[in-house]
């Protein structure tokens, strides 16, 4: 019986995975106003919860992952469209949404954003077609390299829809000689599984041309590399090597001979009746995505990895003069543009010996008095604040190639405004803060679970959780805050408020980067 009750408390604290943003009120005041959703129990009491499943990169190992055969991926493909009820178009949109959101996961908009899909004939090309316009509202670049037209109205109205968006069609002969000097990325989306035989002009002359780039542009194949056969892979050497592969339903043979960085699997939507059917293994997608890495991580030149920061200029004169209020403006920008937990910020505290340590936590309110979190006083970042109450804040809008630093001293929050948001928290939340002696040792996780469920059953009658004597909020009030943006070749805008002993007004200089 205990290990049922037991089951079910597990099942009902994994359940406790999403917390909203930060309030805001009406007047836009950063109050420490009750959270509507439920805060994940353990993590909610350290102040930051886990990684939803959307944010952790789902990998599957390509050896437990199925491969089909063309005529398994024929069958497939006619029971979808037959008795299950897809259309080819729907398919389609499917695949190309798979193959822009697989590109968009690796080659980011910033460095890749010039992209050209190069399109066969037949389905395979109506996925480059696709994906195409879901780059264009991506934020990239793309340009379309359609030799063979068909005049079937799917194809023609997916032309259409690009021509609508001013994405470029490019003809074979107005190719550049380089092409790495256009374009950062190659969609092949010229045959798909089906294709047989030897490529015909212009396709057998565009595959020898992309068989010799060097690293720049990058190739991504839709299903099937060209050229390769479609079960025994580039047997004959003379097909595409590409970086990227996105399968789509699920693997074909031919995959198994993929030696590239990057493979990924796209098309979430085959039935369970036709995973048992042909005894499909397929990945978990994770969250909401439309792609799902298969295969080893890529092994990756740590001191190569780099972004070029493009952005707006942070000038002097555009500035708030109240570094309060500049920040209050960054972070309204940075709730609207809808960056996952915003109020997410790295504390730095030191102790009496000046050893420093940090943490990610959650900011609980702002104002011109300081910048609250709460926590457990008897933890690491509450002892260091005990021996040594100065403190660091860090906040990292990393989609808008934000940071701000923040410092200064700290105090603890009255007793009275710590058990007013306590008691604004939910109950599993309440009951998280009394279980996690927070920094301390614990034989396991079924300790910290076996006292949750005891104090849930004690309390189940909704009577008031009471605060622990040792919980509550810290403030800190700040005397330096610098904001920075970054931009161009580490050229990073760099704007630093400071006070000046005996004078209120703050003083705004130039760092450099």
């Amino acid at each position: 019986m205990r290990t049922v009750i037991r089951r079910r408390v597990t099942r009902m604290i994994s359940a406790f995975l999403f917390q909203q943003p930060l309030p805001i009120s009406p007047k836009h005041q950063y109050s420490l106003l009750p959270l509507t959703t439920t805060q994940r129990f353990l993590t909610a009491s350290h102040g930051f919860r886990t990684l939803s499943t959307k944010s952790i990169p789902n990998m599957q190992d390509s050896a437990s992952v199925s491969y089909l055969s063309q005529r398994e991926a024929a069958e497939i493909d006619e029971t979808l469209m037959g008795p299950l009820g897809f259309s080819v178009d729907q398919l389609m949109e499917l695949a190309g949404l798979s193959v822009a959101t697989s590109v968009a996961e690796v080659y980011k908009p910033c460095e890749y954003s010039r992209v050209l899909a190069i399109c066969g004939p037949g389905n395979n090309g109506g996925d480059g077609l696709v994906a195409a316009r879901h780059l264009h509202h991506f934020g990239y670049k793309p340009s379309i390299c359609y030799p063979k037209r068909t005049s079937k109205s799917l194809y023609t109205g997916l032309v259409t829809q690009l021509e609508s968006l001013s994405v470029p069609f490019v003809s074979v002969e107005d190719l550049p000689e380089d092409l790495s000097v256009d374009f950062d990325v190659i969609i092949d989306a010229i045959f798909g599984f089906s294709f047989h035989g030897a490529p015909r002009p212009p396709f057998d002359a565009i595959i020898r041309r992309l068989q010799t780039l060097q690293k720049r542009p990058v190739i991504v194949s839709v299903d099937i590399p060209s050229g390769w056969h479609v079960e025994d892979g580039d047997h004959e050497g003379g097909g595409i090597k590409p970086d990227m592969l996105v399968s789509l339903t699920a693997p074909k043979l031919c995959a198994k001979s993929f030696s590239g960085p990057h493979h990924f699997l796209g098309g979430r939507f085959v039935p369970p009746s036709v995973a048992e059917k042909y005894k499909l293994e397929l990945p978990s997608y994770p969250g909401t995505s439309m792609c799902v890495r298969i295969g080893k991580p890529p092994k990756v030149d740590i001191s190569a990895m780099r972004v070029n920061y493009v952005s707006p200029e942070l000038l002097e004169d555009q500035v708030e003069s109240d570094p309060v209020l500049q920040f209050r403006k960054w972070f309204d920008e940075a709730v609207a543009a809808g960056l996952r937990e915003t109020n997410a910020m790295a504390l730095s505290t030191t102790n009496k010996d000046r050893k420093p340590s940090s943490r990610m936590v959650l900011l609980k309110g702002f104002d011109e008095n300081g910048f609250v979190w709460f926590t457990n006083y008897e933890s690491k970042k509450g002892s260091d604040l005990s021996e040594n109450p100065f403190a660091a804040l860090l906040f990292y809008w990393e989609d808008m190639n934000r940071q701000v630093r923040i410092e200064g001293p700290v105090e603890r929050m009255s007793e009275e405004e710590s058990e007013n948001y306590y008691h604004s928290r939910p109950r599993g939340s309440q009951i998280g803060a009394i279980v996690s002696k927070q920094s301390s040792v614990v034989p396991g996780r079924h300790v910290l679970y076996d006292e949750y469920e005891e104090l849930t059953k004690k309390y189940s009658d909704g009577s008031v959780i009471p605060k622990p004597k040792n919980w509550g909020g810290f403030r800190l009030k700040p005397n330096l805050f610098e904001f920075w943006q970054g931009q161009p070749s580490r050229l990073h805008d760099r704007l630093q408020y400071s006070l000046q002993e005996g004078n209120p007004a703050w003083i705004i200089r130039r760092l450099a980067p």
